[in-house]
């Protein structure tokens, strides 16, 4: 039997039945592991099965899951996908991997990503680019490219991603999985190695947005160690996700929809569209208008936050000497300090938050016309290796439909609508919802799931 093809709520019930033990299970994930890993490179630090609680009723009981390896993991090594770290060994647990453990969760891997998330294709990482598994000649889609990747060649149930401008988003396009940016403050960021703090969300990458709903009800609330964390009632999202909310209206931003949109993404964008539309769903035409500024505001803020967050690996207190650090981290804190610098503080920084308060407004105007957005979450598939690697600007702009979601601090999910023509790689439309709206965003992308045939529909593995 294929494990990896099974949900997580059908993995457990053989768990539950004793159809199978958790030991056999991780043996199953880890040799696809010994045997894709060398390819696909998706996994940096591969782990051995660790005692749990032996309570077969726990949400999570033997199920075998990644990390991006910016989560600290207390006596395994985390490195932020930087040689700047190649040894180091956290003495505490992030947040998440706590709650995941007493969940049941057994951690396999640590997922190979952009070092400290600095990209869109994983071709950043100090320790090699991730393949995408549907043909190794392309690239998974960064930072999380390696989470993604695990999940959907089947190295492990789902994975902890990081989305700072589409960093789960963009990969899960590009792969065929599920991924969630969820609100800003949802999940605790306590013992994540930060990007931009301001900007940084934790959320779960899986192959169904069942599985992602099971997940985000383990890792959301409130967290006394991350004074960013909300005090928010957290909805029971795996009872409610087959509700149909009536009236639904989901407006279409024009400014998602322009020329960049490649034909293929086109295609299956307007193919989603009419899916919906046989379901009854309203559909209106909004207006983003401030969206062409949401990439030069995102680099100016976050390039700000990364130069300051990166200042403490001094090889002082930890990590090797500053001269490891590669091109796109410097360049990174390059642009971040001169922001800051005397005489131009006011001339960009401040200029960035005006314009971040600006989008925030608008994202808030245009959730009084319509319950959610759906627009692509990437303007390509994937594209090749080395494709853009020396042309950053290009690089970046592949996030263009992903960093304002970021900039406003509101959820968006990331689901499978098909292979593209020409290319024969996936790709994914968002579903982006005011603050805390991240049930229904579940409830509507469910629907889209079970109309076009489940979560196996779309898989590489």
């Amino acid at each position: 039997m294929k494990l990896h093809h099974l949900s997580i709520a059908q993995l457990r019930m053989m768990l539950l039945k004793k159809q199978i033990s958790k030991k056999e299970v991780f043996k199953y994930f880890q040799s696809r592991i010994q045997k894709l890993n060398p390819t696909v490179n998706a996994i940096l630090t591969e782990t051995e099965e660790t005692e749990t609680m032996d309570d077969v009723t726990l949400p999570l009981y033997g199920i075998p899951f990644s990390m991006k390896d910016t989560y600290l993991t207390k006596g395994i090594r985390t490195t932020a996908g930087s040689r700047i770290l190649k040894d180091y060994i956290p003495q505490y647990d992030a947040t998440v991997y706590t709650k995941l453990k007493n969940s049941g969760a057994i951690l396999i891997g640590k997922s190979n990503c952009d070092a400290w998330g600095h990209g869109s294709s994983t071709e950043n990482s100090d320790f090699g680019p991730v393949k995408n598994p549907w043909n190794n000649a392309y690239v998974a889609g960064g930072s999380s490219g390696g989470s993604a990747a695990s999940v959907i060649s089947g190295m492990s149930m789902f994975d902890i991603g990081e989305d700072t401008g589409g960093s789960i988003r963009l990969p899960s396009s590009f792969c065929s999985t599920v991924g969630l940016k969820v609100s800003y403050g949802l999940t605790s960021r306590y013992g994540c190695i930060a990007y931009a703090s301001s900007l940084d969300t934790v959320g779960p990458i899986g192959k169904s947005v069942e599985d992602v709903a099971i997940i985000l009800e383990i890792i959301a609330g409130n967290d006394l160690l991350d004074a960013t964390s909300v005090r928010h009632k957290i909805p029971k999202y795996t009872r409610t996700l087959r509700d149909k909310k009536n009236g639904l209206v989901i407006g279409l931003p024009k400014e998602y929809f322009k020329n960049s949109l490649t034909p293929s993404v086109a295609k299956k964008i307007q193919e989603t569209i009419a899916v919906y539309k046989e379901m009854g769903i309203a559909f209106k035409e909004v207006s983003l208008s401030l969206t062409d500024y949401a990439i030069a505001a995102y680099y100016l803020l976050a390039t700000s936050e990364a130069s300051s967050n990166l200042a403490r690996y001094d090889s002082v207190r930890f990590g090797n000497d500053r001269s490891v650090f590669g091109e796109e981290a410097k360049r990174r804190m390059m642009l971040g300090a001169f922001t800051l610098s005397a005489g131009y503080y006011d001339a960009y920084y401040i200029k960035a938050t005006k314009i971040r308060s600006l989008i925030k407004q608008e994202f808030d105007t245009v959730f009084k016309e319509v319950d959610l957005l759906l627009a692509p979450t990437s303007p390509t598939p994937a594209f090749k290796l080395g494709e853009k690697i020396n042309d950053p600007l290009q690089m970046y702009l592949s996030d263009i439909f992903t960093i304002p979601t970021n900039i406003a601090g509101i959820p968006a999910l990331s689901v499978p609508c098909g292979l593209s023509e020409d290319t024969k790689l996936p790709v994914g439309f968002q579903l982006l919802g005011p603050a805390f709206s991240e049930e229904l965003i579940l409830q509507t992308a469910y629907r889209y799931e079970n109309a076009v045939g489940g979560f196996l529909k779309f898989n590489a593995a």
